[in-house]
């Protein structure tokens, strides 16, 4: 009887050739590589990082290793230096400065220090930087004031866009500056100056200029006279008043009043001396002819 031998199968087993499919898909290697490291990571993590003790520990390490670093002397700022600021500004930025040096410039908000300053009414605009050695330094630039404006409240300086820079005590600080006055003086500081450099001709006689209704400009000059402007054209209309005076000395008169407000129909106030004489004299002429 002849013996019969038997072959092991050289093919895999369904599950090894399954396994051996699965290895060779990209996907799947990649989540062999990465996934599962991953995975098993961070779980440990998480069971370490449960512990209160050890996050609370974890975080007052990563405070101090910052405090050393923000506390270096390279990171420290140690001194405020002012630049283009008048002393009474440089009070008034030093005064309202937030921060207590010498402090760490990661602590300090250079942002909130420049709006702080700018926010300042004689500031118009300001830039602050740490310069080495440890320096703040606040770069200003000052508002420059045109007008002296007066109010019930007082006297304040203004700058050309209106802004009220500071406030004096007495007309004599700023001789040199020409006198706004009226509710509303400060929104047309610009056509105020324009009214002014108008009123050249007329010398020291101008006073200066009231605002009425918050609409229009009246000049004020010497001997109780006024000059009344128009809301439109102010500067035109007062150069035809220049024009009247030259010619026929109109000021030197006993006017009180020139009103240009209309201006196909100016007006002229005597003062009440020169009326009686007026009357006096038409009185006289009217008894002539009788």
């Amino acid at each position: 009887m002849q013996q019969v031998t038997t072959r092991n199968d050289p093919a895999p087993s369904r599950l090894t050739y399954r396994l051996q499919r699965l290895m060779l898909t990209p996907l799947f290697r990649i989540l062999l590589r990465v996934g599962v490291p991953f995975c098993v990571t961070f779980t440990v993590a998480t069971v370490y990082l449960s512990d209160a003790g050890r996050q609370e520990a974890i975080q007052t390490a990563i405070a101090d290793l910052r405090k050393q670093i923000e506390t270096r002397p390279e990171f420290m700022v140690n001194e405020l230096t002012v630049e283009g600021a008048s002393a009474g500004v440089e009070d008034d930025i030093r005064e309202i400065f937030p921060f207590d040096l010498p402090s760490s410039s990661f602590d300090i908000d250079l942002e909130h220090v420049r709006n702080m300053i700018v926010g300042l009414p004689a500031v118009a605009e300001a830039s602050v930087r740490v310069r080495q050695g440890g320096v703040l330094v606040a770069q200003v630039k000052e508002r420059e004031p045109v007008v002296v404006w007066r109010t019930w409240d007082g006297l304040g300086l203004v700058d050309k866009d209106g802004y009220v820079v500071s406030e004096i005590a007495s007309r004599l600080e700023r001789a040199d500056l020409p006198v706004i006055a009226g509710k509303g003086g400060s929104k047309d500081v610009s056509g105020a100056l324009d009214i002014l450099q108008a009123a050249a001709p007329l010398g020291d006689r101008v006073k200066g200029l009231v605002r009425m209704g918050e609409r229009r400009w009246d000049v004020v000059m010497d001997r109780g006279q006024r000059i009344l402007l128009p809301e439109e054209n102010p500067v035109r209309a007062l150069e035809r008043v220049i024009v009247l005076d030259e010619v026929q000395d109109m000021l030197e008169r006993d006017v009180v009043v020139v009103d240009m407000r209309l201006a196909e129909r100016p007006t002229v106030r005597m003062n009440d001396h020169a009326v009686e004489e007026w009357w006096r004299v038409t009185e006289m002429m009217a008894g002539t002819d009788n």
